[in-house]
């Protein structure tokens, strides 16, 4: 059993995984989430700053709402949060659409070169030596 006090309020709780928040905080926190998410679909016009002020939530807890996809903004809205390679104003997640396809295709582009050095059959009864450069 993992024993470990609350981030939030203190309390000592059993730990199960993920942010360490006592139940009751992190009740707390979900209700705070749908009181926000229901207040930017009531008022698609309103501003980060006005989001944190009228539902009094920190504009650090709505970007990281953003950041892990749990809010969206609409094209109309107002409210945006930087890409964090390009800086492009995006409505959710952590990088805009040029960004993520780039990322995509440097990392698909490594999967390529790892493909050439898969096992081969023919080669398995071959002997093996250790190159220099890899000790």
């Amino acid at each position: 059993m993992d024993v470990r006090n609350c981030v939030k309020c203190g309390k000592i709780f059993n730990y199960l995984r993920g942010v360490p928040m006592c139940p009751s905080c992190k009740s707390e926190l979900e209700d705070q989430f749908q009181a926000t998410k229901k207040y930017i679909r009531d008022n698609p016009n309103a501003n980060i700053a006005e989001v944190s002020e009228n539902c009094d939530v920190s504009l650090k807890l709505i970007r990281q709402w953003v950041r892990e996809e749990r809010l969206i903004f609409s094209e109309e809205s107002a409210i945006g949060i930087e890409c964090e390679l390009c800086g492009t104003t995006i409505r959710t997640g952590r990088y805009c659409e040029k960004c993520k396809h780039d990322i995509q295709h440097n990392l698909d582009g490594v999967y390529e070169k790892g493909k050439d050095k898969k096992y081969n059959k023919e080669n398995s009864a071959k002997m093996r030596y250790l190159r220099k450069d890899n000790i």
